[in-house]
């Protein structure tokens, strides 16, 4: 018998992520036009695509404003934040927006808080910014070409600066902005209402919401503590055994939820940590989402095995706009382990969510972040594109796992980063029993993994409304003959690729200037 295999890759062909500032009157994609016919559609998928008109007006213009319907935290140029929600800020993300720094003359909004407010709030300024250098550019005639300057990436060079500006707060106990000591207290703020601001650390009736991470080495470190709005997501080792596991607190569910929240700092008003959901993973790697979370289950060991230790968890923060904290909910992922294991890898993941809020997550505004997940989903019949908020629900591809056994690494998917090329695989071994047919299906399914999505988006801010804004999924296929009657094994490859198909940018002229003059007839006499 010949069975012909057809196996799968995928490409991805996207522009690089578009950073413009220059822009045009009216912001583009901002409304919803009604569906276009079939032939319209098809005429303007073959159409030469480019980027939003770029904003020109600074006051518009955003670039923190990650979020849909949700105010950013720190973004103080956000449309979505209101006094309430300054309020809880710290400082401004991003205090000056202006359009290129090498004009002459142009307008510049600068954003700032006024921390001596009770309470504090934004302070907007739209001013007229001169460039004292002699060198800039007074009139351009290509605008086009203004971009913002790329991000700084780490080198040796700028590590430290870049870990004492961006990495501190991540790692600090006890932060500045946090103080325990309540003798220093100024008297006159006996009666002031406490309230959460970005970064204070999230307190309980014992201490504070701790969220292991890494610090020196790989190993877990259970004092950093989880800082309000600041999602954050860890991976660390801990050192467990079979004959201990019993007695070591941080693999039980128990310490993840045994103390409850305080609501607003140092209040008496406390709100428990509820067990959102449970999902057990076997040694192999496979999942299973149990059906009951509220029972409590603790490390066992059973048949020279530990189980239901603590592999994952994973908190869910929802909280007023007036910095109170209302609700908090845990996810954990239980595993076993066997005699020969000596650690675990754990990973903690913390966010947050405004109450009576539905965000949902950007990928960049207006072009895509390197590192950010693909945005991707679904085009029903006559509708517009219904997109997948969860992360792990929208483009995936296959995630390796350690026994490289493709039969039991089903449903094990990681998200698709902007910017990564990433390579995955694992091991099929095929049996003479076997059939074309359902093998065939099997790979895809396991490529493709559950609910594989029709259309990534174009931009990381692409709405679901605007069509256009959306590409297609194509599938390019490709054979492989089999050799039937005997057994093997063969490798199983997924990938992803991004190349930069752009054209790169080509600098415009006006036309020279020409010589209008005009002499007397007899300007050369008596030469001529």
């Amino acid at each position: 018998m010949a069975a012909a295999l057809r196996l799968g890759a995928l490409l991805l062909l996207l522009p690089p992520p578009l950073q413009t500032a220059e822009p045009s009157v009216e912001p583009a994609g901002s409304a919803a036009g009604p569906v276009a016919p079939p032939e319209t559609r098809a005429a303007a998928w073959a159409r030469p695509r480019s980027g939003p008109a770029p904003v020109t007006d600074v006051a518009k213009l955003c670039v923190c404003d990650l979020l849909v319907a949700q105010c950013d935290v720190n973004c103080c140029c956000d449309p979505d934040c209101s006094a309430a929600d300054f309020s809880l800020f710290t400082t401004c993300s991003i205090p000056l927006v202006i359009g290129d720094s090498r004009l002459c003359s142009q307008k510049a909004a600068i954003y700032s808080l006024d921390v001596e407010a009770n309470p504090p709030e934004r302070i907007f300024k739209l001013i007229d910014q001169v460039n004292p250098s002699v060198f800039c550019i007074h009139a351009t005639n290509y605008k086009q070409a203004f971009s913002f300057s790329s991000p700084e990436m780490p080198t040796s060079e700028n590590f430290d600066q870049l870990l004492e500006q961006f990495g501190s707060a991540s790692f600090s106990a006890e932060p500045d902005s946090w103080n325990m000591d309540t003798d220093a207290q100024n008297p006159s703020d006996a009666n002031e209402t406490y309230r959460y601001e970005y970064g204070v650390p999230i307190q309980t009736v014992d201490a504070f919401l701790r969220l292991p991470s890494p610090v020196v080495s790989s190993w877990c470190s259970d004092a950093n503590p989880a800082g309000f709005l600041v999602n954050q997501a860890t991976k660390c080792i801990r050192s467990v055994s079979v004959e201990k596991c019993g007695n070591i607190q941080a693999v039980s569910m128990l310490f993840y939820i045994n103390s409850s929240i305080l609501a607003v700092p140092k209040s008496s008003q406390m709100v428990n940590i509820t067990v959102q959901s449970i999902v057990v993973q076997s040694l192999n790697g496979m999942r299973t989402l149990l059906n009951g979370s509220d029972v409590l289950r603790l490390p066992v060991i059973l048949d020279e095995l530990c189980i239901n230790i603590v592999l994952g968890v994973s908190y869910h923060i929802t909280y007023t706009d007036a910095g109170e904290i209302i609700e908090a909910a845990a996810s954990f992922v239980l595993g076993a382990i066997n005699k020969e294991a000596l650690s675990i890898q754990q990973s903690f993941e913390i966010s947050f969510t405004q109450v009576n809020t539905k965000p949902v997550p950007l990928s960049g505004n207006p072009g895509y972040v390197v590192g950010l997940p693909i945005r991707a989903g679904f085009r029903p019949q006559g509708s517009g594109i219904i997109q997948n908020t969860n992360k792990y629900s929208q483009l995936t591809i296959l995630q390796s796992t350690s026994n490289q056994d493709c039969l039991a690494a089903q449903g094990a998917r990681t998200p698709i980063l902007f910017g990564y090329n990433m390579i995955s695989g694992c091991k099929l071994r095929i049996t003479a029993a076997m059939t074309c047919q359902p093998l065939t299906q099997t790979l895809l399914d396991l490529l493709k993994g559950q609910n594989f999505p029709e259309y990534v988006a174009s931009f990381g801010n692409s709405q679901a409304q605007d069509v256009l804004d959306w590409v297609p999924i194509t599938h390019l296929h490709t054979s492989e003959q089999l050799p039937s009657g005997r057994e093997r094994t063969i490798p199983i490859t997924s990938s992803v690729v991004f190349t930069d198909i752009s054209s790169p940018a080509e600098p415009g002229y006006k036309a020279w200037p020409t010589i209008n003059a005009k002499l007397p007839f007899d300007f050369f006499f008596p030469f001529f």
